[in-house]
């Protein structure tokens, strides 16, 4: 397997991992929706609200991996 090889699979593999991290976070979006709707405390949907956001971060840090930067 060449370089251009593993790049490509490691390319997939961190798209693959996106779109996991991205179905999570729709999810924590609708389960603090829910939460929201059915009058849960704050304190739960604030710890939902921060593990999100946790989630979130991890996207960013992945989609700078696939993204080159232009300004390099």
């Amino acid at each position: 397997m060449g370089t251009k090889d593993m790049a490509d699979q490691e390319q997939a593999d961190i798209r693959l991992a996106l779109a996991r991290l991205r179905q999570e976070h729709e999810d924590y979006d609708a389960a603090i929706n829910a939460m929201i709707e059915t009058g849960c405390e704050a304190l739960r949907i604030q710890r939902m609200k921060k593990k999100k956001l946790a989630i979130k971060d991890k996207m960013s840090q992945l989609e700078d991996q696939i993204i080159p930067d232009i300004i390099a």
